[in-house]
């Protein structure tokens, strides 16, 4: 009689269990799906988005297109190059200078500046300045504002490339998602339309169907309106990663569903940009509202403007991602390697470290980087490889930690990201890998126990009651 009345019990509070544990489930997003709708979906997402009329995907012979660049600027004569070791470089633009002033100069001192260097103000961004000379070369354009106590720092107008190389190879299948648990991790949470991710870039197709949807106003520094249209393709495909349109039965799956993107055109249609654009694009999407920005872009030569751009967006609560660089170098790559940026690798499909990515003490974790399937300028879709590619799958990630758990500070969202990977390589964190590679599932799962403590204490009680009895 006592064993059916304890049988009872345990029957009536496990259905209880399960009921409440099902109404939690539902409260959790305000734009959340049921978690079996999702499971659902889930299953559907391959044969949808993948195999069911998926596009021909491009192939698109990114190493001849950055070789060539990098070779115009190596030969360009308004271009100089900085040999850091013999095979990696940077470039600056000659009799050019980047000053920051402690108090912003007036129209009068502007002008005294100018007939002293022989030269004009090219940009001006709060109290930096861009000036080029039509006679001083930019190391004596440094040596003369210097001797200025008005000026913070004077240094060259660094040149930023993307970080991004191609493999001419493409696949249908998008192994990237399930080799870093996408699938686990939406039963948690899908992303949340109010929490915003900037990539600062090429800018991004406008009207691409995988996109146009999940876009909101941007800003196109190089052209000063509110047109950040990709002229290049590298933009469109980070974007694409992060938050092409998921389940809609065409193209290919984004790892976010509901966050959008704010498209910040940078860097120009050969692929690179300036220091002082880049920071441009950074203060702006941090003073419109985004949570997170991805950089897939980088030099050799850290830069005080940059660095202040990033300092910006840190103290504003805002997590920045960064590509590592593509030349299997150990040389440190910025803004990667800024202290407040999160450094991304690249591994391929079978997990190892992809034979371009840099590497180094600065590497915090490593993603999916090669032949990653995404969205591409004109509506169309290619496969392209680089930690381009890999940091947007941290950057999607850490708007997924956000829109489950919108408490967390830029700092927790960061050691979440780097206390839940998978390692790889040697036992614990080593230059090749950071901390690991990524994984979404846990990520999500240790963010939501820091939002729900309770939850997380009241579950481990209600095992230990069962299982005692």
């Amino acid at each position: 009689m006592r064993k059916r009345y304890i049988m009872g019990i345990v029957t009536f509070l496990l259905a209880f269990g399960i009921l409440t544990t099902t109404h939690l489930h539902r409260q959790d997003g305000d734009q959340a799906t049921h978690v079996q709708n999702n499971r659902v979906k889930t299953q559907r997402l391959k044969a949808q988005n993948i195999t069911a009329g998926s596009p021909e995907l491009l192939k698109v012979n990114m190493i001849r297109m950055n070789d060539a660049t990098v070779e115009r600027l190596n030969n360009h004569p308004t271009v100089h190059i900085i040999d850091h070791n013999g095979r990696d470089k940077s470039h600056y633009y000659k009799n050019e200078v980047t000053v920051k002033f402690k108090i912003r100069p007036n129209d009068t001192e502007i002008v005294k500046i100018t007939r002293d260097i022989d030269g004009k103000l090219i940009k001006r961004l709060d109290s930096a300045c861009i000036f080029r000379s039509n006679s001083q070369s930019t190391s004596e354009l440094i040596q003369h504002f210097e001797k200025s106590e008005n000026v913070v720092y004077a240094e060259p107008h660094y040149i930023l490339l993307q970080n991004e190389v191609n493999d001419q190879f493409y696949q249908r299948y998008q192994w990237n998602l399930p080799a870093i648990d996408a699938e686990t991790g939406w039963e948690l949470t899908q992303g949340a339309k109010n929490v915003k991710i900037a990539v600062v870039d090429t800018g991004v197709d406008l009207e691409h169907p995988d996109l146009a949807r999940r876009l909101l106003k941007g800003y196109n520094v190089l052209a000063n309106n509110d047109r950040p249209d990709d002229d290049n393709g590298h933009g469109t495909h980070v974007a694409g990663i992060i938050a092409s349109e998921t389940n809609n039965g065409q193209g290919v799956a984004g790892i976010t569903w509901y966050n959008p993107i704010m498209p910040v055109k940078a860097m120009n249609e050969k692929g690179y940009g300036s220091s002082f654009d880049i920071a441009k694009g950074i203060r702006w999407a941090v003073d419109n509202g985004a949570d997170v920005i991805n950089l897939s872009l980088g030099n050799y030569q850290p830069s005080s403007i940059l660095k202040e751009a990033i300092d910006y967006a840190y103290s504003k609560n805002v997590i920045v991602v960064a590509a590592s660089g593509n030349d299997n170098s150990n040389q440190p790559s910025f803004p990667a390697a800024f202290p407040q940026v999160l450094s991304v690798g690249a591994v391929g499909w079978d997990g190892r470290r992809a034979p371009f990515s840099n590497y180094g003490t600065y590497m915090d974790v490593a993603a999916p980087g090669v032949s990653i399937a995404s969205t591409y300028p004109g509506g169309q879709y290619a496969a392209l490889s680089g930690t381009s590619m890999a940091a947007p799958h941290v950057t999607a990630l850490a708007g997924l930690i956000r829109s489950l758990n919108p408490g967390l500070p830029n700092t927790e969202v960061m050691n979440i990201i780097i206390r839940t990977t998978r390692d790889a390589g040697q036992p614990g964190p080593d230059v090749y890998y950071g901390s690991g590679v990524v994984d979404i599932a846990g990520a999500l799962r240790l963010a939501n126990q820091e939002n729900h403590p309770d939850r997380k204490k009241n579950e481990w009680n209600w095992f230990n009651f069962f299982s005692n009895r």
